[in-house]
C-alpha cells in the first residue's frame, strides 16, 4: 500500500488525544463531535482548547447533525475550525447555504447500504468540497455514524467523483488493507475502532491503525 493514506481520527474528547492522533499517528484530520446523543460529544469550549493545540497543516473538523445556524454560529465563533462535516439529512441546498454563510470547506456524509444510495453522491458532490461515505445506520440507531458498521465496499469499487472522498464505517486494523484494496480509498475516517470504551480513545489503537493503513 502507498504511504499517502490520509486518516481522519474523529470523536476526540480529551486534550491528550491531540498529540496521540497528530504527532504519533500522523492524522491529517482531527474531528470533534457536536451531537449531544453521541458518547463523543464535546462542548465548544473543550473543542476550542483541543483545537488550539492542533499544529498547522492538520484539519480541524466539526461534525454536526442537522445543525441550525445558531449552533453553527456558536461553533465557528468559538472553535478555530478548518472544515464542517454535515452528518445528518442536510439537503444539497442546505450544504451550499452553509458553505456560503461560513466560508469553510464542507464535507457531506452520505449513508450507503445498497447501490441506489450512490445516486445521492453526485448531488452532494456538486455542492460539497468532500464526500464521506459511511454505512447507513441500523434502524434502531440513535446516531447517524460511529456505529462500527461497514457497508459492501464492492458497491464503490472502481468509482470516483469530482471531489475528494473519504471512506468510513467499521474500519479496523484487520480490515483496513482490504478496504483500501477494494475501494481505492486514499482517505479514511474512523472513531469507535480507536476506543477502549465509548468516547475514550485508546492511543495504542490509534497508532496501530495508522501503521496498518500505511503498511
Amino acid at each position: 500500500m502507498a504511504q499517502d493514506i490520509r486518516i481522519k481520527m474523529c470523536g476526540l474528547t480529551r486534550p491528550e488525544d491531540i498529540p496521540a492522533a497528530v504527532a504519533a499517528a500522523g492524522a491529517a484530520y482531527v474531528g470533534f463531535v457536536f451531537f449531544p446523543k453521541s458518547p463523543r460529544y464535546v462542548t465548544p469550549e473543550l473543542a476550542r482548547e483541543m483545537a488550539l493545540a492542533v499544529p498547522p497543516g492538520v484539519a480541524k473538523v466539526a461534525l454536526v447533525v442537522d445543525a441550525d445556524d445558531a449552533l453553527l454560529d456558536e461553533l465557528t465563533g468559538v472553535v478555530p475550525l478548518d472544515m464542517l462535516q454535515l452528518h445528518g439529512q442536510e439537503s444539497p441546498e442546505r450544504v451550499a447555504g452553509i458553505k456560503a454563510r461560513y466560508g469553510l470547506p464542507v464535507m457531506k456524509a452520505v449513508g450507503v447500504r445498497e447501490a441506489g444510495d450512490l445516486e445521492a453522491i453526485e448531488r452532494y458532490a456538486a455542492v460539497a468540497d468532500q464526500i464521506l461515505l459511511d454505512a447507513k445506520p441500523p434502524k434502531n440507531a440513535t446516531r447517524p455514524g460511529g456505529n462500527a458498521e461497514s457497508f459492501d465496499w464492492s458497491l464503490i469499487a472502481g468509482r470516483d467523483w469530482n471531489v475528494p472522498w473519504m471512506l468510513a464505517g467499521g474500519l479496523t486494523v484487520k480490515n483496513v488493507a482490504e478496504a483500501i484494496r477494494v475501494t481505492g480509498a486514499r482517505q479514511l475516517d474512523l472513531s469507535s475502532a480507536l476506543e477502549s470504551a465509548p468516547g475514550v480513545k485508546d492511543h495504542g489503537k490509534m497508532q496501530a491503525f495508522a501503521d496498518a493503513a500505511r503498511a
